[in-house]
């Protein structure tokens, strides 16, 4: 890529970025067209489900100026008919010269307009980096739909000692307002929420999305509740009518006693979910690291020291060092007091 196709495709991922929250199930896309000589002369992006996609809102807003043009996006076009059209076709009905595609799709049903666009004459180039900021931005969908699981997010707010509560159990607040706003707009960018029922009975949560005096703001969530035994009170606030909710039993989705959580991930996928944000419990928190299922780690480290109290995990089956489950830091933002640390689970 030259010098304007690369600062286009920086462009396209900080525009695929706003549909975070709104597009769900579908992929986050954008698209920047590009003239021939370099300049900008369309952009877009996916911004809910079931509306256009970022290439034909790129075409719209470049006109007449996308024969001829570069498009840069930040996922393979689709070559797929769904509630939308495919936008491979629509690429290359507008007679764009050249595509530079960010990342494949993986999704079967879509795949395949690269082979499209090349038999129609269309020069491709796949940048083809895994490690991409394309990729990084898509992580929820692409994670998602190769693992045919809802991609899961472990959430906590704890003390730079790494403990989520007090010895007496109190919890209320370890972290910061500013941080706790932040948890709420995380949750807006979510699909799924999940806990434990240890958390349920000890903390009775709500576990919606919220403003600053406590109203319901947007979409909520599908919450679930990992609950073997089937423990979860009658009356508990996550069974109210704020939000739908999954309570998931032994019964339904489990072998012998216990929920195998990887079967409840896999039916949420099939219903259309791909985002699991993992409120706790520590237990819960660590047999889902301990079986693979946490892909990222989200960590709000309030400045306290406790000393004593329930840590952030508990029960693992890790016993050395060498087994330690793997991370790798991608971002860290303060709010308040606090800093928040995101890493992506290595294994």
């Amino acid at each position: 890529m030259n010098e304007a196709e690369r600062q286009a495709l920086e462009l396209a991922v900080e525009l695929a970025a706003r549909g975070a929250g709104t597009v769900l199930p579908n992929p986050v896309v954008g698209c920047v067209l590009l003239s021939p000589s370099g300049q900008i002369v369309g952009r877009g992006w996916h911004q809910r489900a079931g509306g256009p996609h970022a290439e034909v809102v790129a075409l719209a807003d470049a006109g007449d100026a996308a024969r001829g043009a570069t498009a840069v996006v930040t996922l393979e076009p689709c070559n797929h008919t769904g509630r939308t059209g495919p936008c491979s076709q629509a690429l290359i009905a507008a007679g764009v010269a050249k595509v530079i595609v960010a990342v494949r799709d993986p999704w079967p049903a879509a795949a395949g307009g690269v082979d499209v666009l090349r038999a129609a004459g269309v020069e491709v180039h796949e940048v083809g980096d895994t490690d991409s900021p394309a990729e990084d931005v898509n992580r929820v969908w692409l994670t998602a739909t190769r693992k045919r699981r809802a991609f899961v997010t472990f959430k906590a707010g704890m003390t730079i000692d790494a403990r989520v509560a007090a010895a007496d159990g109190t919890s209320r607040w370890i972290t910061s307002p500013e941080s706790r706003a932040d948890v709420h707009r995380l949750r807006g960018e979510v699909d799924t929420m999940m806990v434990g029922v240890g958390t349920v009975l000890a903390d009775d949560p709500l576990l919606t999305v919220r403003d600053a005096d406590g109203e319901l703001v947007g979409r909520q969530p599908l919450r679930v509740v990992i609950d073997s035994p089937g423990r979860t009170p009658s009356d508990a606030r996550v069974r109210n009518d704020d939000a739908e909710t999954l309570i998931a039993t032994a019964a339904e989705f489990g072998h012998g006693r216990r929920v195998d959580v990887g079967a409840v991930l896999s039916e949420l996928y099939r219903r259309g979910r791909r985002h699991v944000l993992l409120e706790g419990g520590p237990r819960l928190a660590t047999s889902m690291l301990d079986a693979g299922l946490v892909d990222e780690v989200v960590v709000y480290i309030a400045p306290l020291l406790l000393g004593a109290g329930r840590s952030l995990l508990d029960g693992s089956a890790v016993d050395t060092l060498t087994a330690a489950h793997r991370a790798e830091l991608v971002a860290v933002d303060r709010f308040g007091p606090d800093v928040r640390l995101r890493y992506t689970v290595r294994g």
